[in-house]
């Protein structure tokens, strides 16, 4: 072979090499496309008191020990195929005077039961905003994420955070609750939130990075959580630390 050709050749064979050990990274690390968003209702509520959700507030809820479903976003998505009066509408106005969201009997029971935000029109909010850009229905979109809420809620950081109300969490013993129970490196896909409830810094969400299966049909009550988590891209942390805020004021 001709010293020139030779070279080319070895060229061309170190750029396939290149692209596909980039592929092959790519496929390693994951991509996140949706993100599930846990709250901690205590700490919402200490600061949104007028909220229907908020106004009863007891340690006897079971929003008092488990985390609350904020929502399931796709990943740089909003309000698609929605008119421009309908985002204004969400944007400026009580969401209880959006439309309602059309569930099943046991969907919205469920959906009551974890999203405690439904008294003020949460789940309105969340299916303009969110759930237009998933094709999915509004039964199958919320019937989702109320089995993945449930799957957290089944965990050891659910656990671990209704063990110690009223106490400091820092990031080590959580992100070690994300590995127990969703496998190794979980907890790189996990972003913490606080906020300052007076001098009480306290834990207010979770932000869990999904891939791209996570609105993919399943097997009824198949385990799922842990895949997804783990075939979503890595992310830093966040807040350190925290308080786990106990419910009421």
């Amino acid at each position: 072979m001709r010293p020139w050709l030779q070279g080319f050749a070895v060229a061309v064979w170190a750029a396939m090499v290149m692209v596909t050990s980039a592929v092959a990274e790519e496929n390693s690390h994951g991509r996140t496309r949706f993100i599930l968003a846990a709250s901690w209702e205590p700490a919402f509520c200490a600061t949104n008191q007028k909220k229907a959700e908020c106004r009863n507030q007891s340690s006897n809820n079971f929003d008092a020990k488990n985390f609350s479903l904020h929502g399931l976003w796709p990943m740089r998505q909003e309000y698609c195929d929605v008119s421009d009066d309908l985002k204004q509408s969400d944007r400026s106005s009580d969401w209880k005077d959006l439309p309602a969201v059309q569930l099943s009997a046991e969907t919205k029971a469920s959906l009551d039961k974890v999203m405690p935000g439904t008294q003020s029109g949460l789940e309105r909010h969340e299916w303009i905003k969110h759930g237009s850009c998933t094709k999915l229905s509004a039964d199958d979109y919320f019937g989702t994420a109320v089995g993945l809420i449930n799957e957290l809620n089944t965990s050891a950081v659910r656990d671990l955070f209704a063990q110690n109300i009223g106490k400091t969490l820092d990031a080590e013993a959580i992100k070690a609750a994300f590995n127990k129970s969703f496998g190794a490196g979980a907890s790189d896909r996990v972003k913490m939130s606080c906020r300052q409830v007076g001098k009480v810094r306290v834990i207010s969400e979770l932000t869990i990075g999904l891939s791209e299966d996570a609105i993919q049909p399943s097997p009824e009550g198949e385990p799922r959580l842990e895949q997804l988590i783990q075939s979503a891209g890595k992310t830093s942390f966040g807040c350190d630390q925290g308080v786990v805020d106990a419910a009421g004021f």
